[in-house]
């Protein structure tokens, strides 16, 4: 397997990352527990999670499971803040009480005294200058409790804006973002790829099935197979992510994954990973099966040839599906015309 380089780190960590947001609902802690290990056995070394995925049962099914397996020492191990942990006006952004807090709960539940790479799940709010978050990162990579520092979901620019003030103070900068990007939402290579291509960060991409619509698990925007994201997690804005369009491009990216052999899933994830500038892709498998399905991916090359193919279902820089959503930054919204213009 080829190991890629995570930003200027000089660390290595496998092209794919093992994302754990279904550990604990609907994977069960011990069939999390068997993933890890075979994720592990497959030469994955590099896990991501949350403090929000199951209000930390995530993290802590890692920790619990890494040190049963005595294998945390072969992990570069990855988890994000910012979220929200109690009801109080202070329990969540990106303060430096609440980083501080959120970090030190996190390196508990994953039971390590540091972690490798830790992200601000979301940008921090308009009314926290970014100097108040990056001296708390600091402090943390100061003390030891983590090694490196990186975004999720952030704007080109504030990416930027956290490069500059780092720059200016000598503290440590963004390593990586973790932008969504997929086959159905491709805006994240206007300006957030060719930024982090500059400027040395490693691309993590999260959902890179696109909830699934690009493994072939919806034949239509109103239903929730089961077993799928949208039936799972109940969410109005994981349900606006399934359009028309982008089952449509599904089915394309399906019919060109039985000319080649592979499954919808494999070729999709295919794709991703050998974007320019991507590092490696985040998977989340809710069964061991789809932790198999994956595995293969990494040995395997996109052709050139093929590359076009996939330009033509969806032109490069745009979207037919929104998977940026969740942010209140994004005023952009990608929907489905009415079915009588479609």
């Amino acid at each position: 397997m080829e190991y890629r380089l995570l930003g200027r780190t000089g660390v290595w960590v496998s092209p794919l990352c093992l994302g754990t947001m279904n550990f604990g609902n609907p994977t069960s802690p011990e069939d999390s527990a068997r993933i890890i290990e075979r994720a592990l056995d497959a030469g994955i070394n590099f896990i991501d999670t949350a403090d929000l995925y199951q209000q930390g049962e995530s993290e802590s099914i890692i920790g619990k499971t890494l040190k049963d397996l005595g294998r945390r020492h072969e992990v570069i191990l990855a988890t994000k803040g910012y979220n929200r942990t109690g009801e109080g006006p202070n329990d969540f952004g990106a303060s430096r009480r609440h980083i501080i807090q959120a970090c030190e709960a996190s390196l508990r539940r994953l039971q390590t005294d540091y972690i490798d790479l830790y992200q601000l799940h979301r940008p921090p709010q308009a009314y926290i200058p970014h100097d108040e978050t990056l001296r708390a990162l600091e402090d943390l990579v100061r003390a030891g409790k983590v090694l490196y520092i990186g975004s999720s979901t952030f704007p080109a620019w504030m990416i930027m804006e956290g490069l500059a003030v780092s720059d200016r103070h000598g503290w440590s900068r963004y390593i990586s973002e973790q932008p969504p990007y997929n086959l159905l939402d491709r805006r994240a290579e206007n300006e957030v790829i060719p930024l982090c291509q500059k400027y040395g960060l490693a691309v993590l991409p999260w959902s890179p099935l696109a909830m699934g619509v690009l493994a072939g698990r919806y034949s239509r925007p109103d239903e929730a197979p089961e077993g799928s994201r949208k039936a799972n997690w109940k969410n109005p804005l994981l349900d606006e992510r399934i359009t028309r369009r982008g089952i449509a491009v599904g089915r394309r990216v399906a019919e060109m994954a039985a000319e080649r052999g592979l499954k919808p899933a494999q070729l999709a994830l295919l794709w991703v990973k050998d974007q320019p500038g991507v590092t490696a892709p985040v998977i989340g498998p809710r069964t061991l099966q789809h932790l198999e399905d994956a595995i293969p991916v990494m040995e395997m090359k996109l052709a050139d040839e093929d590359r076009p193919l996939f330009d033509a279902l969806v032109h490069p820089g745009n979207a037919v599906a929104d998977f940026y959503n969740s942010n209140d930054w994004m005023k952009a919204r990608i929907t489905d015309p009415p079915e009588e213009l479609a």
